[in-house]
């Protein structure tokens, strides 16, 4: 199937309580060849819509008339029935603190008002790579041999990250929710790869790092750091103290296989 024939298969649930802004984000997206929207205008009915017909990707605003996207995400994400839905925000909301829930949750984008046609472009391809899965091609790995341990103190987001990485063919992952319990999986088992957080409590990604690269066992293994404050100047001292890359949050497919085609190969 072909990208563009993919993308105008795929279908949209659009909750935004303004008329107007419908407006202006139905134009984008029909834009980009998407046809197949619905509506929402609040959290209840965006439940109800996801009952009866679950789309490709959920596109919300921050604020709605019942609550914000942060309790919307809650909901889908508590349901065993929704909770691996593609979800984005398009909103103008700037304060990085409001936004750090909808990041841990496993968002794929997170736009402003307004957005650009590259941004929506690339939230629409993040959608569609984790719909059809694609092998990441690596010259010296079979992604199905591939151990990797994901640690995050998150569980939204430790689901999210291995969704992606099962999209790519990687099966054989094992889940730690700090630094501390990834050094006691990695003294009892072989990895491949460690994709870690940076915010966790108990022993940080900063932390597992360092332990990892002082350690003449575990030295070798690649380390994936993944962030919501992916340009902060203590990450660039980090990625200088041993991380093979770093990738922000929301943690976007395109960008995860090209990083792991770079440091496994």
């Amino acid at each position: 199937m072909s990208s563009y024939a993919a993308i105008s298969d795929l279908s949209f649930l659009l909750v935004e309580p303004s008329d107007t802004q419908k407006k202006i984000i139905t134009k984008a997206l029909e834009d980009a060849g998407i046809s197949k929207i619905d509506y929402a205008n609040n959290i209840q009915e965006t439940i109800e819509s996801l009952a009866s017909f679950p789309p490709d990707l959920v596109i919300s605003s921050m604020y709605l008339p019942d609550g914000s996207a942060n309790d919307l995400i809650d909901k889908i994400r508590a349901n065993q029935a929704t909770e691996n839905q593609c979800f984005m925000l398009i909103s103008s909301e700037r304060n990085r603190d409001h936004l750090e829930h909808l990041r841990q949750s496993g968002v794929l984008a997170i736009l402003p008002k307004p957005f650009s046609k590259t941004d929506l472009q690339r939230a629409i391809h993040a959608t569609l790579d984790l719909i059809v899965e694609e092998e990441i091609d690596l010259e010296m790995f079979d992604p199905k041999m591939l151990r990797v341990l994901v640690t995050d103190d998150s569980l939204m987001a430790r689901k999210h990250v291995s969704r992606t990485l099962n999209t790519m063919g990687i099966e054989d992952i094992q889940f730690a929710e700090n630094g501390k319990e990834a050094i006691e999986l990695l003294s009892r088992m072989e990895f491949d790869l460690i994709v870690t957080d940076y915010n966790m409590p108990e022993m940080d990604g900063r932390e597992l790092t360092e332990a990892v690269r002082k350690d003449p066992s575990l030295a070798h293994i690649p380390i994936l750091m993944v962030s919501s404050n992916s340009e902060d100047s203590q990450l660039s001292n980090i990625a200088q103290e041993g991380v093979d890359a770093i990738c922000g949050k929301p943690f976007e497919p395109s960008v995860v296989r090209k990083l792991l085609a770079k440091i496994l190969s």
